[in-house]
């Protein structure tokens, strides 16, 4: 029954993960985004979203406020990529990234922004995050 823990934490099987509809609330009211790049018709966060068919990658992102989740796999260093070439652009795009600080996308982009940590695991999909987590932001501000 363990192995089945582990084999679902780092499971390739789908790297489209909903986004806890807590967290979500919870940064929309500080920020109040107007679009979400990596959606789907059915997982969608803002009224304004581009599907897989769509390719938010090769979409203009300039002065939006972006909410983007992103695709775990191999392709989400160019969707970092991405957001942070849409906030040169103007936009404001915030990013729930898994912590991988050793990867190239991460020093290339993450680091030049801000940045926070969310402690503990978030639960994606069909899970419940009764409460978010506290975060702590690169300087050091809560």
């Amino acid at each position: 029954m363990a192995n089945d823990k582990w084999k679902t934490l780092f499971s390739t099987a789908t790297d489209d993960w909903a986004t806890p509809q807590p967290v979500y609330d919870q940064l929309n009211a500080e920020f109040a985004f107007t679009l979400d790049p990596c959606a789907s018709a059915t997982n969608a966060k803002c009224p304004r979203f581009f599907t897989p068919a769509e390719d938010g990658l090769r979409q203009d992102w300039s002065k939006e406020v972006v909410f983007m989740n992103p695709p775990y796999g191999r392709v989400i260093g160019l969707w970092v990529r991405k957001a942070y070439e849409s906030a040169q652009a103007d936009a404001v795009v915030v990013c729930l990234l898994p912590a991988r600080t050793d990867t190239r996308w991460w020093h290339d982009y993450v680091m030049r922004g801000e940045f926070r940590f969310i402690r503990g695991r978030l639960r994606f999909g069909d899970g419940k995050n009764e409460v978010v987590p506290k975060c702590q932001t690169k300087n050091g501000r809560n």
